[in-house]
């Protein structure tokens, strides 16, 4: 792929940090002690926020939810963050390339400030950092990868966005953007109808 954008949005987990086998550790744990009549629930919940699995899955159980919220703290306490190949040296070519980048996140800030312990250079490698904060509605709603549009001053059809999980590819087509699907959480088949382009990893973009 060129470098012919100037504006990139990323999605966090999945696309900048190789983080989804070890939620879906969590959540797997989760589904086994709340939901055991779910056993795929990891799966159903992949791409929501915190807030949505909560409401979706647990209304009308604060107790239920602020355990849940204690566990996943704590667990993320403990996590590893590495980059998804090819990630980092990606962003350092943008930057170079004077490529406006955003991480546009269905995390809240809690889970930043972790990573951000791990990775202190992600305020150098993107000109954002949005979260689930930052916006009511979440992916697949547009709404994130129109804020990030707004952010820049262009128009979502200027902006790429690169996307592992099916909301978040939803949500960036619903906004208009160009949609780059990465296979590093579902396969090509499933990830391919909802983009423009897909990728392994961010590896085969690096020049040569």
């Amino acid at each position: 792929m060129k470098v012919d954008y100037q504006v990139g949005l990323f999605d966090l987990d999945g696309v900048v940090l190789d983080t989804e086998s070890q939620y879906s550790v969590f959540w797997g744990g989760i589904g086994k002690e709340y939901l055991p009549a779910v056993p795929d629930f990891a799966e159903r919940i992949k791409g929501q926020t915190l807030t949505q699995i909560l409401d979706g899955w647990f209304a009308g159980l604060p107790d239920k939810q602020q355990e849940i919220i204690r566990q996943l703290n704590r667990y993320e306490e403990q996590m590893h963050f590495p980059y998804i190949a090819g990630a980092e040296a990606y962003l350092n070519f943008l930057r170079a390339h004077e490529v406006h980048t955003a991480v546009v996140t269905s995390s809240n800030q809690p889970k930043m400030a972790q990573v951000k312990r791990q990775h202190p250079e992600l305020s150098t490698l993107f000109d954002v950092i949005l979260t689930s904060e930052d916006f009511t509605a979440s992916k697949p709603a547009p709404d994130c990868y129109l804020l990030g549009a707004r952010h820049f001053g262009v128009p979502p059809q200027e902006c790429v966005v690169f996307e592992d999980s099916l909301n978040g590819l939803r949500a960036a087509r619903a906004a208009g953007c160009y949609v780059v699907a990465l296979a590093t959480t579902l396969p090509r088949e499933e990830v391919a109808p909802l983009a423009d382009a897909v990728i392994p990893d961010f590896t085969s973009l690096l020049p040569a």
